[in-house]
């Protein structure tokens, strides 16, 4: 066939692969890709490239325990440029994807070419371009390991045949050049190094012609003393040396990567490799004929085939052994064959077939060492292309032997059938939920994939039933201690908090007992550990057991000393006792085993901020950008202490981090109001007003945003606007006292109703009995009203509150002067109703703080007051009521900036979404001129700059889920903290972890 034609059967050969794989396009980020792709800190721009060959495929370090030893930086580089292109959009990864594996298509029908036939070489390459044992190969995108390899594998190979066309001379170039490959293989995926093999088996039987009969006579000559003469070339012994060698020197590398340590796996990961002798190895040899069936039936696919999918095989009785003597058998027979057969061709075939199916399956059959999962689907991308080219060889067989239309419509039939399998299978890894049932509908015995559905629901919400699936898999394996985390969990976010401590204790029953001269951490998996700080986040939520809390991060890290997630997590039980000090030094200690980790820089950002330290604060948190500029907490929060320092260059700064804030969730209401309050700051009304709206909009009961925005209409006298702002504030906030007093300020001075004002300065009594600015301008409504005896008892209620304001008593010799002109018969003798005092009362002074002193008083900031001067009509001296107006405890808009508390205040709400209390008040009472009339007096606020959303600071805690495979914990303190992430992987997701 000539290379046209060739070239059309390669086309045709690319098409099919790329056909059946188009729908994949469509699919998200599922399973491990969370782990190697979303989670994976490498990928982003702003991660050092160096980190990339220092860090194993999940981005862990490889000298650290947690690392599971996959060495595959080319395959992560070729993450980071999608990343760099078009960031986290899944469709750019599952492209490339699906174009390697085109190419891989093309190499491989290539490669064909050099044993078989052409009708025998498309055969081959149109099955491996369609079977379904590839879907999770190329579908799933950290499959792109399996690919990627596979390319530089048979790149390695073909070009190491061009080295070797003659047995009397040597390309080097291209020698040099297919070693290149290999080495790039390897550092795809650890399997690639086997291409050495092949080459080897390559120069023996096909360039030197040596035949399999040939070398075990030449065995058994030598053995019995006769001389031996091998048809051997002096070239051929300089190209295998140069293969021992460089074989040699890549263990070595791959060693050395290592650093001479296998990865540390638990049995729930690979049951069979803790279990005793024989059952480890009829269990092991079992498997290798699951793996076979696979190639041959390709129909019950499933994502993970770790935990209970395969039963262990205890005894010889077991009749899973007939399936794997039946395995061995056909191997056995196969490679019989190719040693007795007189064919050379089907010699060279069998052999060449057999090594390409057996030799890159070697580092991953889990009989050398063990790896951490039991079976992979995977893993049998490179191995398919010996079988299929033993189909196409077999099937060529059979068409040359009379049955041309039985084998065509054989063979028209499995193409069909796998590519409809394979379309539909793609489907699958639409999303998480998807990929999980799909296994659990050919395998019910796997916990973990019972987990992983539970988490699927769970992210979408679904907790009842997400409940019921972590129940099913607590039933399926009863000792696994991530789905007992999971069942605590969940009853956490049902607010079943007894069930869920109770959940948590079981499983930290279930965690291994450290024994005499045996070290602990070689005997737990780390993410067990989350059940201490499960457990510790859970009861930390009662204030009376921070101390039980504190012990159980204390007792996880003596387990495991670079256990960083008990650090965070214990940093902040610390702060919430007011230990700020010890904080740090845990923070910082944790430093020492992950220094790397933004939020750990964040978190002592936030320890800085509760000692008062703005500057070193600040310097923590742009730490942390640096390690990770797009964090959210640290954007945030370093743009108002940017802001705060009050000069124009950092406010541009803010704002340039708040816009960031800004495009990547538009949604976000803190970051509109505090653009708000930056353009403030800048005098700039129209742009506050703006985005106060804008963060109303996205949040109606956003408190500080509906107060600020009330203010600054009224204080551009539109009142008139501000009243319904007011009205949604106290409506979703009946306990925020400034906007009670600006909103009877406005029912007085505009709506003129005065039982609505009334009502808002006895509710702020009921909330602050002692609140001078309240009482007076219920004295003040009294006075309106014409009830000087109930002002007067009213004023003397405030003169004995605020003995020290002269004004108070002023005015109450005002009031008493003018009942006494009045005759006795027109006085009101109405009692003064205090009833309010007697509920709800507080100690406290004009400072004191409605919501119990949550949050932290900025001593620099003080609120301004204006009076309104209402003229009297009867008379040209101003009257009682018009003089004691000017005392109204009005709210002036902000002509002077105000600076934040420099101190940490806490966020009311859990993820940053809600709005803490305002700070405690500065209620500072100045006399007014000795004129009569009363001209500013009280301290309002300027503006509610509440610090809980100016300064949103919150510890980043390491919750159970951050950065570990399937068990989240809980998040921290849901009044204080936020999660590291929210999602990044799962303990019971099966990392691919084989090692060459």
């Amino acid at each position: 066939m000539g290379v046209p034609a060739r070239g059309a059967i390669a086309a045709m050969v690319a098409i099919a692969a790329f056909t059946v794989y188009l729908n994949s396009l469509g699919c998200g980020f599922v399973f491990d890709d969370i782990s190697a792709i979303k989670d994976n800190r490498d990928l982003r721009p702003h991660t050092p490239l160096k980190n990339v060959f220092y860090n194993d495929f999940w981005g862990t370090p490889m000298h650290k325990e947690q690392s599971h030893k996959s060495y595959r930086p080319l395959c992560v580089l070729t993450f980071r440029w999608n990343y760099l292109i078009h960031q986290l959009d899944p469709m750019g990864y599952h492209l490339l994807n699906v174009l390697l594996h085109v190419g891989v298509c093309l190499l491989y029908f290539r490669m064909c070419l050099m044993f078989l036939p052409d009708p025998a070489s498309f055969v081959s390459a149109l099955l491996f371009a369609v079977h379904p044992i590839h879907t999770e190969a190329v579908t799933g995108v950290v499959g792109r390991a399996e690919t990627l390899s596979s390319l530089f594998y048979l790149a390695a190979f073909i070009t190491y045949t061009k080295s070797c066309k003659s047995k009397r001379s040597t390309g080097w170039r291209s020698l040099i050049l297919s070693m290149l490959f290999v080495l790039t293989a390897m550092l795809c995926k650890e399997q690639g190094i086997t291409a050495t093999a092949v080459c080897v088996l390559y120069e023996i039987f096909v360039v030197q012609k040596v035949r399999a009969l040939d070398i075990i006579l030449a065995i058994k000559s030598a053995l019995g003393g006769k001389k031996i003469s091998p048809s051997w070339s002096g070239e051929g012994t300089k190209r295998l040396t140069a293969l021992t060698l460089v074989t040699f020197c890549l263990l070595i590398l791959r060693l050395q990567i290592m650093g001479s340590k296998l990865p540390v796996f638990t049995r729930f990961d690979n049951p069979a490799s803790v279990a005793p002798s024989p059952a480890r190895q009829f269990t092991y040899n079992y498997l290798a004929s699951v793996n076979l069936r696979l190639l041959f039936l390709p129909i019950d696919l499933c994502c993970d085939w770790t935990m209970g999918t395969i039963p262990l095989i205890e005894t010889l009785t077991d009749p899973r052994n007939l399936a794997t003597i039946a395995s061995h058998a056909t191997l056995a027979g196969l490679l019989a064959t190719a040693i007795l057969t007189r064919s050379r061709q089907t010699s060279v075939v069998l052999i060449m077939s057999l090594a390409m199916m057996i030799l890159p399956f070697l580092p991953a059959s889990n009989l050398f060492f063990p790896v951490g999962f039991v079976i992979a689907e995977r893993v049998l991308y490179a191995p398919s292309m010996g079988f299929c080219m033993l189909i196409g060889y077999g099937w060529g067989i059979i068409s040359d032997k009379r049955y041309k239309k039985i084998s065509l419509f054989l063979l028209i039939t499995l193409l069909v059938a796998h590519s409809t399998k394979t379309y539909i299978r793609n489907y699958d890894w639409i999303d998480e939920y998807s990929i999980f049932m799909s296994g659990l509908k050919v395998n019910n015995r796997n916990a973990k994939l019972f987990n992983n559905v539970g988490h699927a629901l769970e992210s979408q919400g679904r907790f009842k039933e997400a409940l019921n699936f972590f129940n099913m898999a607590v039933k399926v394996q009863g000792d696994d201690i991530g789905a007992h985390i999971n069942v605590g969990r969940t009853y956490n976010h049902l607010k079943m908090f007894k069930e869920a401590e109770d959940a948590y204790l079981k499983a930290k029953s279930l965690l291994p007992k450290a024994k005499p001269g045996e070290s602990y951490q070689a005997r737990i998996a780390p993410n067990h550990l989350n059940v201490f700080v499960n457990l510790a986040n859970l009861i930390a939520k009662n204030a009376t057991r921070l101390e039980e809390a504190d012990l159980l991060y204390r007792q996880a890290i003596s387990m495991r000393a670079d256990y960083t997630q008990a650090y965070i997590n214990r940093g902040d039980v610390l702060i919430k006792l007011n230990r700020t000090k010890e904080a740090q030094e845990v923070y910082e200690r944790a430093l020492f085993y992950d220094s790397n980790n933004p939020d750990i820089y964040y978190n002592l950002g936030v320890v800085f901020l509760e000692q008062g330290k703005a500057s070193q604060a600040l310097a923590y948190l742009d730490k942390a950008l640096e390690f990770d500029p797009e964090h959210e907490q640290a954007l945030l929060n370093s743009a108002i202490l940017l802001q705060e320092l009050g000069r124009a260059e950092l406010r541009k700064v803010a704002r340039e981090r708040l816009l960031k804030l800004l495009r990547k969730d538009s949604n976000n209401e803190r970051v509109h109001f505090n653009l708000g309050m930056l353009a403030m700051d800048d005098r700039d009304s129209a742009d506050a007003e703006r985005w106060f709206r804008n963060a109303v909009a996205l949040k109606e009961d956003f408190r500080s945003a509906l107060f600020n925005l009330a203010l600054l209409l009224a204080d551009e006298q539109r009142p008139l606007e501000a009243a319904p702002f007011l009205n949604q504030l106290v409506r979703f906030h009946p306990d925020h006292v400034k906007g009670l007093i600006l909103l009877g300020d406005i029912y007085i001075n505009n709506i003129k109703d005065l039982d609505a004002a009334e009502n808002c300065y006895r509710r702020i009594l009921q909330l602050d009995p002692a609140n001078i600015q309240g009482l007076h301008n219920l004295c003040v409504v009294m006075v309106e009203r014409g009830k000087l005896g109930l002002a007067a008892q009213c004023l003397e209620r405030a003169a004995a509150l605020a003995p020290q304001q002269d004004y108070v008593h002023r005015h109450l010799a005002i009031v008493r002067a003018r009942i006494s002109r009045t005759p006795p018969e027109q006085r009101d003798t109405e009692i003064f109703d205090d009833s309010f005092w007697n509920s709800n009362k507080r100690e406290g002074s004009y400072n004191s703080d409605p919501m119990g002193g949550e949050f932290l008083a900025n001593p620099d900031t003080v609120f301004l007051n204006h009076a309104s001067a209402v003229h009297s009509h009867t008379s040209s001296e101003p009257s009682i009521g018009d003089t004691l107006n000017n005392h109204m405890m009005h709210l002036k808009g902000p002509p002077k900036s105000t600076r934040l508390a420099k101190s940490v205040a806490r966020d009311a709400k859990v993820n940053g979404q809600g709005d803490g209390q305002t700070s405690s008040e500065v209620t500072n009472v100045v006399e007014s001129g000795a004129d009569g009339v009363f001209d500013e007096l009280l301290g309002t606020d300027v503006r509610d700059i509440e610090i809980s959303q100016k300064l949103g600071s919150k510890l980043m805690t390491a919750d159970g889920s951050t950065g570990e495979p399937v068990v989240k914990a809980d998040q921290y303190n849901q009044s204080t903290t936020l999660p590291v992430k929210k999602h990044a992987g799962k303990i019971q997701q099966t990392k691919d972890s084989s090692v060459a």
